[in-house]
């Protein structure tokens, strides 16, 4: 049993990414026994991994096993930490998907590959390459994530308890994520309920519910308490997937790490634009349809639109229900039967989740 056990997030945060930095390591020198010119490959996503994140998937379910009534240890700090790898998967591809230039204020893993390409003047095409390298890190981090969960040293049978979570989890977020490029290819799909829709299986799953729930079955949880990670986990990750539409819009580069009006570029299908192109007139809906998605909409544009946005009420619509999101996932948590001081952690997670500066 390790000698200081996590109170806290930043706590718990400082062993998570202690126990990323030792699996990246060993894969690095497999990697690097494959071939010399994988080098890039696993400084990438070492890059990738450690350097930023909220650590939100493995606290939500570190603190779901805590909460059942489960032991900290290392084996379980390998497990949850292995939410990690898939979240990386997830933002590399979103990033392709996305044609993003930057995450976390650095270059997509892409562009990475592709400035790469373009330095060591090698033949065809940088962008092209660089998509396919991204694509195969994402894949990459996608198996690692199994692994680092099969391998953390908790008992087998632990593991197989709460693997159908995991699977879920992995089948969720990947539905979510076409669902999401659905939304922006088919006007049709564009309504708050729909963006609700792609909310709970994009993000409010993927983020706590799966998380908690996989927490909660390696912990051997009741029912009840399980039941009560439901109620609490869905409507906050859907309030963490509003914030972050907020942030796609109005946020400010220099905490987002990814330009002003990002989403606007993107075409973004967000209960946010949802609610303003169903409140906004004639005029304002032409306007949303002519410059939502375009990639060369300047700070201007930006503004008119973040402008009709407010004007339409979109905006305060959104952060309503955010609050109502909120208060919901946090009335779950009173009566519980989850430890006390796990719960505690619970209600500090929810306000981080949802109440991240512009």
């Amino acid at each position: 049993m390790p000698a200081t056990v996590p109170t806290d997030q930043a706590a718990l945060r400082t062993v998570v990414e202690a126990a990323l930095d030792r699996f990246l390591a060993r894969q690095r020198d497999r990697l690097a026994d494959i071939d010399a010119d994988l080098a890039p490959v696993a400084a990438a996503l070492r890059d990738f991994v450690l350097n930023g994140g909220k650590r939100l998937r493995p606290a939500f379910a570190y603190w779901g096993h805590r909460g059942a009534g489960g032991a900290h240890s290392d084996q379980l700090v390998g497990a949850v930490a292995s939410l990690e790898l898939l979240q990386a998967c997830a933002l590399i591809h979103d990033d392709v998907m996305d044609a993003s230039d930057t995450r976390r204020g650095e270059p997509a893993v892409h562009r990475r590959f592709a400035g790469l390409h373009a330095a060591r003047d090698w033949t065809g095409d940088p962008d092209a390459f660089g998509t396919g390298a991204a694509i195969l890190l994402g894949d990459l981090c996608l198996g690692w994530s199994a692994e680092m969960y099969d391998a953390s040293g908790l008992p087998p049978a632990v593991l197989a308890a709460a693997r159908r979570e995991y699977d879920l989890m992995r089948t969720e977020v990947m539905a979510g994520q076409y669902l999401d490029l659905l939304a922006q290819a088919d006007v049709r799909h564009s309504s708050r309920e729909r963006a609700g829709k792609v909310a709970r299986y994009k993000s409010a799953k993927y983020t706590v519910e799966r998380p908690l729930l996989l927490g909660g079955r390696l912990a051997g949880a009741t029912p009840d308490v399980l039941a009560a990670y439901s109620a609490y986990g869905l409507p906050l990750g859907e309030a963490f997937q509003l914030r972050d539409d907020v942030l796609g819009v109005f946020g400010d580069p220099s905490s987002t790490g990814k330009p002003a009006g990002d989403d606007l570029r993107e075409g973004k299908r967000t209960y946010l634009v949802a609610a303003a192109y169903e409140t906004a007139t004639p005029t304002g809906r032409a306007l949303l349809d002519a410059r939502l998605g375009d990639r060369a909409l300047t700070a201007a544009g930006v503004a008119e639109l973040r402008s009709l946005i407010i004007d339409t009420g979109a905006l305060s619509d959104t952060e309503s229900r955010i609050a109502t999101l909120t208060a919901a996932a946090l009335d779950a948590l009173t009566g519980a039967a989850i430890e006390p001081a796990a719960a505690e952690v619970l209600t500090r997670l929810a306000a981080a989740a949802t109440n991240r500066a512009f």
